[in-house]
């Protein structure tokens, strides 16, 4: 069903541009279909926040059920932003007041580049808590993606995440643990999922809060779900990333080192890049390294066209069945509170 673009964010026009189906405001009001509000918490830093916005934007209007989706991007008013993301944020986002005074049915936290473990050094962790306590209380679930699973098991169960030494990236193969649960319905047994990261909760940790592990792969517990089967939704990779999105952080990797940023040359993410593609990068990095080359020179659209993506499909329809469960639940009384008169174990009957 379409996305409903009830603002100027320019997302909505790059994604009509690209073939997805968006509906203006007054299209949308001719329509006897039911609308969903649906939140984005977009706490990327600046050179991921309009790319991450709309892989979300994506992944949500490629959804088969039936109703129209109303997408609310906001972010933290902590997170220190160049000036032409703060103006960014300023025209387009809306703020957590107005989140909370208009209500959702459903919120998407995103992840953040935070390498330390410590999440209180994040300088938006109270702000990040404020958020993910009231969706917990005005929302039929939240979903959360990397830095945010690690965040919702700090604040809510007690679960520190730990420091994993080297950066775990590149793309995993997964493993469906739980075959019955609704947000496996029509999922592959065993798929692809891109990682990015520091820091871990491990499976173990899941287990003791009381979680369950749906999805895992050599490289831990990937998609996870809370006691009451879907009340939120923890992602611990990155299954919205585009085909490009490793590449791209790859590039900004490098970028880092050349402003000695970071001590030593960025390695490959893993299982993502072909033989060829890693000569063709070797070759970038020699004469990066003897000053023959710049950044500019960075081969990315040779390298993009050999790109594969092995991950989409099994997210989207995890996607979809994560939204028909919000659905079923707000569709029955728009004007209840979350799990009101609801088994909190069981929201969509089907025990």
């Amino acid at each position: 069903m379409p996305l409903i673009a009830h603002s100027n964010l320019p997302s909505f026009e790059r994604l009509k541009k690209e073939g997805e189906t968006i509906l203006s405001k007054d299209r949308a009001a001719h329509q006897s279909i039911r609308e969903l509000h649906i939140g984005l918490l977009n706490i990327m830093p600046d050179a991921a926040l309009e790319a991450t916005e709309r892989q979300f934007f994506r992944l949500i209007g490629h959804s088969n059920q039936i109703a129209q989706f109303y997408l609310h991007p906001f972010t933290l008013p902590s997170i220190v932003r160049s000036e032409n993301s703060q103006s960014y944020v300023d025209q387009y986002y809306q703020s957590f007041e107005d989140i909370k005074s208009q209500g959702l049915d459903a919120l998407i936290i995103t992840g953040a580049h935070v390498e330390d473990p410590d999440l209180k050094k994040a300088p938006f962790y109270s702000e990040l808590k404020e958020v993910i306590e009231w969706a917990y209380n005005h929302t039929t679930s939240t979903l959360c993606s990397c830095l945010a699973t690690h965040a919702v098991l700090e604040f809510r169960y007690g679960q520190k995440r730990q420091a994993i030494g080297n950066k775990c990236w590149g793309v995993f193969k997964h493993n469906v643990l739980d075959r019955q649960h609704p947000l496996m319905s029509g999922v592959n047994t065993c798929f692809d999922v891109p990682h990015s990261r520091y820091n871990e909760i491990s499976k173990a940790q899941f287990n003791a809060a009381g979680i369950k592990t749906l999805v895992e792969s050599s490289v831990g517990a990937h998609l996870c779900v809370s006691e009451d089967l879907f009340r939120i939704v923890f992602f611990q990779g990155h299954p919205e990333y585009d085909t490009v999105s490793l590449l791209k952080e790859y590039k900004r990797e490098i970028i880092l080192f050349l402003n000695k940023a970071r001590d030593e040359y960025p390695v490959f993410p893993e299982h993502y890049l072909s033989g060829q593609n890693k000569a063709i990068l070797n070759e970038f990095k020699a004469k990066l390294l003897n000053d023959e080359f710049s950044i500019a020179d960075f081969p990315e659209t040779l390298i993009t066209q050999t790109l594969g993506n092995t991950w989409h499909d099994a997210t989207s329809a995890i996607i979809n069945n994560w939204i028909g469960c919000v659905y079923q639940v707000t569709h029955e009384d728009i004007n209840k509170p979350f799990m009101d008169g609801v088994d909190p174990n069981d929201p969509l009957g089907l025990k």
